[in-house]
């Protein structure tokens, strides 16, 4: 099977604060993953929760946070300019499952304010389709926050029910001091949904692959979680 002509749509976060905590976009979890497409032949369509520019957070473009992805990315007119006109994803919502062969959520913590409640709507919406159509879902670090309020089937289960997935963990949560700002932990979200969860060590490279639905647990894992994306793609 040829990568030519596969659609990828990743979709970001467009808060730039949690609870008051300054965040937005963890740019490596978007550049690694932006590059390894690219690289394959891709053609990538960046959207946003709002749509219009990304709020990026500020650690992430500082030492020792700043990757060598992250730079080349900034670096990147062409990438800059999508990430500074991105789609409203509510717009992408009624033809994606037609348009698109992959969906990627990055993280940061911006994601604990807009991929969940109401939001969220359309984003969940746009998952829920893709994972219905039988097209690759992946998400990283925060970016699960997105799959939490979606579910699958006639039953309307949790979508991550009796899926292995990877997501930020609870330790890691409590290790950047953020276990009281944000909405709730992740990992014991996920497992209260009935998902099989699985996690390396803190900040160590983890991605787990269901069938479809691609997660990586962190910015570490944010290179690997996409080249599973692309090996899924064929």
């Amino acid at each position: 099977m040829t990568t030519v002509g596969k659609k990828i749509l990743i979709v970001s976060t467009s808060a730039s604060e949690m609870e008051g905590h300054p965040t937005g976009l963890w740019l490596e979890e978007l550049a690694a993953p932006y590059y390894t497409f690219v690289e394959a032949g891709y053609d990538v369509t960046i959207a946003s929760v709002k749509g219009g520019p990304v709020p990026i957070d500020q650690n992430s473009v500082s030492e020792p946070f700043f990757t060598d992805d992250a730079k080349k990315f900034m670096h990147d007119g062409a990438a800059v300019g999508m990430l500074s006109h991105t789609k409203a994803v509510a717009d992408l919502v009624g033809d994606v499952a037609e348009s698109f062969d992959a969906v990627f959520l990055p993280g940061g913590h911006g994601t604990c304010a807009d991929f969940v409640g109401d939001a969220a709507v359309a984003l969940h919406k746009v998952v829920e389709t893709m994972f219905a159509a039988n097209k690759v879902v992946a998400a990283v670090c925060h970016g699960p926050m997105g799959l939490t309020g979606c579910v699958k089937g006639e039953e309307k289960l949790p979508l991550v029910k009796d899926l292995k997935v990877a997501a930020f963990t609870d330790s890691e949560e409590a290790a950047v001091g953020l276990t009281e700002k944000v909405p709730f932990l992740l990992e014991s979200k996920l497992k209260e949904q009935g998902a099989i969860h699985e996690s390396g060590d803190d900040w160590s490279e983890k991605v787990c692959v269901d069938g479809k639905l691609v997660t990586g647990q962190n910015p570490q894992s944010s290179k690997l979680c996409a080249e599973k994306v692309v090996e899924l793609l064929g």
